[in-house]
């Protein structure tokens, strides 16, 4: 059993936090909504007032916080109320200077850390399913895998400082193309009278398949389970896709890399968040193509 620290329990922390308490883990936590608190306090988590009191005992604290200026905010408070040698591991969706901003910070203090965003959602988090990728030295992902195990199926150690953040933007960017490309098949397919079940089953078999049409379908019907068969409720909401596509347009024009797809798919979920539909699930976004929103 470790002690942990666990700031940040909204939607992907909460869940998170309370897979940490069912492992045996003694989890302290804190954020700065008192409702979303209260509710990891039940499932087991210790509420604390402020974030010195959460982490005072913590042999390792796990950050989970919608920004890299969230990140930069917290961790200098963080490192000042933990002794040299403490873990601290981000698991936000931030921009890759940020984390090594971060990293250094912690370098600074004598603490090991780690960036390790992650990919699942809500449900995956739920789950205890989510895939984490890391980044940060041998000695930091080897002490942080138990933790990680505890809240995910699958931990990739991607490289040094940054390298968790710079895997997880070009997953995601990945993730937003493809999303719209099926997306916007499907869309062909009802213009020439194809069924929906009929271009999964063809597709999803095929030169087609993906994870935005074999798992997460954006039409009701051939994948139950995925959120066109709930209103497209979330699942992994378009504004948080439209946040990754962000960041990995930041990363391409730093980098000098040309990702013409990734930019347009930016533009496009863009467009769709102005349109009022930020916090739907990101396939709901079929349905702009289909001039409903």
């Amino acid at each position: 059993m470790a002690r942990i620290a666990f700031i940040g329990l909204g939607n992907m922390g909460g869940p998170m936090a309370a897979n940490l308490v069912k492992a045996g883990h003694e989890v302290t936590g804190f954020d700065l909504a008192v409702p979303v608190l209260k509710a990891a306090e039940e499932t087991g988590v210790k509420p604390a007032s402020h974030v010195s009191q959460a982490v005072a005992s913590a042999e390792t604290v796990v950050t989970m916080l919608p920004q890299g200026k969230h990140v930069l905010t917290a961790w200098p408070d963080i490192l000042a109320s933990i002794p040299a040698g403490t873990l601290v591991i981000d698991c936000s969706t931030i921009d890759v200077e940020s984390a090594r901003k971060a990293h250094a910070m912690a370098k600074a203090a004598g603490c090991l850390s780690l960036d390790a965003p992650v990919s699942g959602g809500t449900g995956g988090a739920a789950a205890g399913t989510l895939t984490f990728m890391a980044g940060g030295s041998q000695e930091s992902f080897a002490k942080a895998r138990p933790i990680l195990e505890a809240m995910g199926k699958k931990i990739v150690h991607c490289g040094e400082a940054g390298a968790g953040q710079a895997a997880k933007i070009c997953n995601n960017m990945i993730l937003g193309i493809s999303m719209i490309g099926v997306c916007e098949a499907f869309v062909l397919a009802e213009k020439l009278g194809l069924s929906h079940q009929a271009l999964f089953d063809v597709a999803s078999t095929s030169s087609g398949q993906c994870w935005s049409i074999n798992t997460y379908c954006p039409v009701p019907g051939p994948v139950p389970t995925s959120p066109a068969n709930n209103g497209y409720q979330p699942g992994f909401a378009a504004a948080l896709m439209l946040k990754d596509l962000r960041l990995s347009q930041e990363a391409a024009l730093l980098s000098g890399a040309s990702t013409p797809l990734g930019a347009e798919a930016a533009q496009l979920y863009a467009l769709f968040e102005k349109q009022g539909n930020g916090a739907r699930d990101f396939s709901a976004i079929i349905e702009m193509f289909r001039n409903k929103v």
